[in-house]
């Protein structure tokens, strides 16, 4: 690292000494206009990392960046006079130059200059979800776990946090929510980094949000198109519409998974009809099976979901449980 010199010191104030934060979300050289600005006008721009992904393009602009890590002292004497150092921060930071300024601030000794912190780049929304591949790509190579799993093994995950989100939503717990969606988001990425490695058939996680952004796109014509729609059921018209162009299916039946829970499965074919307009009697036939179909096309005509009813009633039923079992 090449070391640098304190500038002379000349009359005009104490200056400032600007932080420079960019985002490794943000491809390199991307920066604001008014980082641009700022640099191009500086006395002198600094940066600790020589392979700090910014310097190539910071150069190529032709800002001249010196690699140095000046101590808090040293900043102070550059900035004399009133000149403007900006440093090209590293991921870290900078914490060690900042907490140098900081205690010389503190001895009420040192004419200090003004310190600014300015983030040359911001992360869109849904940045985050980039650490996560990142994440996940490093967690499949590495792990000896991980990196042994299938779809197929990963498959029983999937629906058991599946199952804790919506516990998380009926529980209205706004932190257990989060977390739970976490982990669904998790499975997402999981398989789909595990699509990766397929040697015939492979797909990336780009391509399943590139896939679930055209089918919104087609299903919403209110929003990106020109239909309209100024109620929910005519925005669920559109949707079943699009949906039924799309999937081409000889029966209203075809897509709903048998393999769901036995309530939600009758009320989704009960739906299906409806929405056909089909109008299908209820087989008749005896036993408890039969009892509780009738039950569950009685709960999705009234508008209730009878999955959700059953656990509520059942979470009543565990309460009185507990109950009896503290009184005994």
């Amino acid at each position: 690292m090449n070391a640098i010199s304190p500038a002379p010191t000349p009359e005009g104030g104490p200056g400032r000494v600007v932080l420079l934060t960019t985002s490794h979300r943000v491809a390199p050289g991307l920066l604001s206009w008014p980082a641009w600005q700022l640099l191009h006008a500086a006395d002198r721009v600094l940066c600790s990392d020589g392979a700090h992904p910014q310097l190539p393009y910071l150069r190529e602009a032709g800002i001249p960046v010196e690699e140095a890590s000046p101590s808090a002292q040293e900043i102070v004497g550059f900035c004399a006079g009133g000149r403007t150092v900006v440093v090209v921060a590293t991921g870290e930071g900078e914490p060690r130059l900042t907490d140098g300024l900081a205690r010389l601030a503190g001895t009420g000794r040192v004419d200090m200059p003004e310190l600014e912190l300015l983030p040359a780049s911001y992360d869109l929304p849904g940045a985050r979800l980039l650490d996560l591949v990142q994440v996940m790509d490093r967690i499949r190579a590495e792990c000896p776990w991980s990196s042994r799993q299938t779809h197929e093994g990963l498959a029983k995950y999937g629906i058991e946090e599946a199952y804790e989100l919506v516990e998380a939503i009926e529980a209205g717990d706004r932190e257990e929510l989060r977390e739970e969606l976490g982990d669904v988001l998790l499975q997402v990425v999981f398989h789909a980094r595990i699509a990766e490695e397929h040697p015939q058939e492979p797909f990336s996680v780009d391509d399943v949000a590139g896939g679930i952004v055209d089918k919104l796109i087609h299903r919403h014509p209110h929003v990106f198109g020109e239909e309209t729609a100024d109620s929910p059921e005519e925005v669920k018209e559109h949707w079943l519409r699009t949906k039924a162009e799309e999937k081409r299916r000889s029966s209203v039946t075809e897509g709903v998974p048998l393999g769901q829970p036995g309530l939600a499965l009758a009320a989704k074919l009960v739906s299906r009809a409806r929405t056909a307009g089909l109008d299908v009697p209820l087989p008749a036939g005896q036993g408890i099976g039969y009892e509780l179909l009738a039950l569950a096309a009685r709960a999705e005509a009234a508008g209730e979901d009878p999955e959700a009813a059953l656990r509520a009633a059942a979470r009543v039923y565990r309460d009185a449980v507990r109950s009896a079992e503290g009184a005994g």
